[in-house]
């Protein structure tokens, strides 16, 4: 496919409730979506990045600065026979996976709709539904919290994630754990903890949790493997892995048990299935985390989650945890047993509702070849 012109989008879009973690508390997103156009074919695909360079380097307008000056031209003009191909041609510009893993992401869906084949096909994914969790913020109360982890059970998700820093931690897992003894539980500390906290987290290990994610620092695994050694909660590693490589230190390293792949944080399909293999071989098992997409990352992380050795339950959930109204249709639902329909459509497999993208634009360049 020739690459004719690509579209950068900002879109607004207000939360349902608000998202808290140990970076900040979030009510609303800035959301920066890319199209790629060519011969007649429109792929769609989302850039990650939050409003301020917390939880990584990037955000959204150091994003939209990379793929204006930089990514974009690189491919404009440019005849590709696979959304692969993109990896290359952007080598030269270092980091912003991000910004990357928009436009690579994109010119996938744009493949598979230009092959016929859902994009799970594409990517060689073999689920025709995939197992949900959710990932519950730092709220208000302990109350609260307990209120929301009931709605989310009773909704059929299989796993329930909250987020943890010093000081609201403990005392929340043990009130969770004494409602629910039996749940699959899991937690994410987004890096809010040091090597002098590992007697305090020794004593997570009573909690019986699935994992515990990212406790120490963000660029981190050799830390995480001593830590590992210490404790006997399961690591999960999420910032830490930011490409196959790193994946295959830390396993090597012991620095984690579990890995977190969101393929719009490492850089896009192609780097993501390359961590989703090397983990496989090792019999570490993945999952899918969430970035508080809409439906067009959503759509992708289903795709990327049909993969055989994503095994655990991920946080792509449904789209009204987060939107009032999602901008794909249909919006991403959940079964009373806690699993997401594997879309059959070509593509992505959720249409574009174009109306609504453009009633929340504030800011739109195409740029052509």
């Amino acid at each position: 496919m020739k690459i004719e012109a690509i579209t950068l989008r900002e879109i607004q879009m207000p939360l349902v409730h608000f998202f808290e973690t140990s970076f900040g508390r979030t009510y609303e997103r800035r959301i920066l979506l890319v199209t790629i156009h060519g011969e007649g074919v429109e792929g769609w695909g989302e850039c990650v990045a939050g409003e301020d360079p917390f939880y990584s380097a990037e955000s959204v307008d150091t994003a939209w600065y990379a793929l204006e000056k930089y990514l974009s031209p690189m491919l404009l003009g440019k005849e590709l026979s696979a959304g692969s191909d993109a990896p290359g041609l952007l080598v030269r510009v270092r980091g912003h996976r991000m910004a990357k893993g928009a436009l690579e992401d994109a010119l996938w869906d744009a493949e598979a709709q230009q092959k016929a084949l859902p994009l799970w096909k594409l990517l060689g994914g073999n689920r025709r539904e995939i197992a949900c969790g959710v990932s519950i913020g730092i709220q208000d109360s302990p109350h609260q919290l307990l209120e929301k982890i009931e709605g989310e059970l009773a909704a059929g998700y299989q796993r329930i994630k909250v987020k943890v820093k010093p000081g609201w931690d403990t005392n929340v897992l043990e009130q969770i754990r004494r409602n629910w003894p039996d749940i699959l539980l899991s937690c994410d500390a987004n890096s809010a903890y040091t090597m002098h906290d590992v007697s305090h987290l020794k004593s997570f290990d009573r909690f019986g949790l699935l994992m515990i994610e990212q406790p120490l620092w963000n660029d981190d695994f050799y830390f995480h493997g001593r830590l590992q050694r210490q404790i006997d909660t399961a690591i999960c590693l999420d910032e830490g892995i930011r490409n196959a490589r790193d994946a295959e230190a830390a396993i090597e390293h012991g620095s984690c048990r579990i890995i977190n792949i969101k393929v719009g944080r490492v850089g896009g399909f192609s780097e993501a299935m390359k961590i989703h293999f090397v983990a496989q071989r090792a019999n570490i098992p993945v999952w899918c985390g969430g970035m508080l997409e809409t439906g067009i990352g959503r759509s992708h992380n289903i795709a990327l989650s049909s993969l055989g050795n994503f095994t655990l339950p991920g946080d792509v959930s449904a789209s009204r945890r987060y939107w009032q109204e999602d901008i794909i249709d249909p919006e991403v639902t959940v079964h009373r047993n806690g699993t997401i329909d594997v879309p059959q459509a070509t593509g992505r497999g959720f249409a574009i509702r174009q109306d609504l993208v453009d009633r929340l634009t504030t800011r739109k360049l195409t740029l052509q070849a």
